[in-house]
């Protein structure tokens, strides 16, 4: 696992040993950040249910200016750490141990990108999405990461999906939430 492309292209990532992460394969992350590679710059990221730290990591390098990690595990804590000092990132960034339903839920924070790579087969993208979307800005977008045998999910109000991208037994869904100046077109 690596870093694809940006200012900390190459940089090798760990993740945490056994089955509870699962991550994205360099393929599929390179199709995710050339759908979003003109909303990157300067963007505010939550990388929701972190694992590695991976997705948000990659934001970072490619141009994005601020990330949270969240995720519940202190094993994926320590391996977002790590990655994020090896990326030089540290500043850039806050990592926070917490369950992301309660995080989501309970943060005053927005985001202009929020992506959700949740464990497979617990309906977490269905349940938590709606949530999710009330803490994106508006122009911003959520990419949900799901099992290609999954119901798509369907567009929380006040947002349109995008596009839905599959990659064998993986779907990539992007969500977006129209600007106000375009809202009222």
């Amino acid at each position: 696992m690596r870093v694809i492309t940006g200012i900390a292209r190459g940089r090798k990532l760990v993740a945490p040993e056994g089955l509870d992460v699962r991550p994205t394969a360099d393929k599929v992350k390179e199709g995710i950040f050339s759908a979003v590679q003109f909303e990157l710059e300067g963007a505010r990221v939550l990388d929701l249910f972190a694992g590695s730290g991976q997705m948000g990591i990659e934001a970072l390098s490619r141009g994005a200016d601020h990330a949270v990690f969240i995720d519940s595990s202190l094993r994926s804590i320590r391996c977002v750490n790590e990655n994020l000092r090896n990326t030089g990132f540290e500043r850039q960034s806050e990592v926070i141990n917490r369950d992301s339903y309660d995080y989501i839920k309970l943060t005053s924070q927005t985001f202009d990108i929020i992506i959700l790579d949740p464990p497979y087969r617990f309906s977490h993208i269905t349940n938590i999405l709606p949530f999710a979307a009330k803490k994106l800005r508006d122009g911003g977008i959520i990419i949900c990461e799901y099992e290609a045998e999954a119901a798509e999910p369907e567009a929380p109000e006040g947002m349109r999906l995008r596009k839905t991208y599959r990659y064998g037994k993986i779907n990539v869904s992007i969500f977006c939430k129209p600007s106000e100046e375009v809202a009222e077109e």
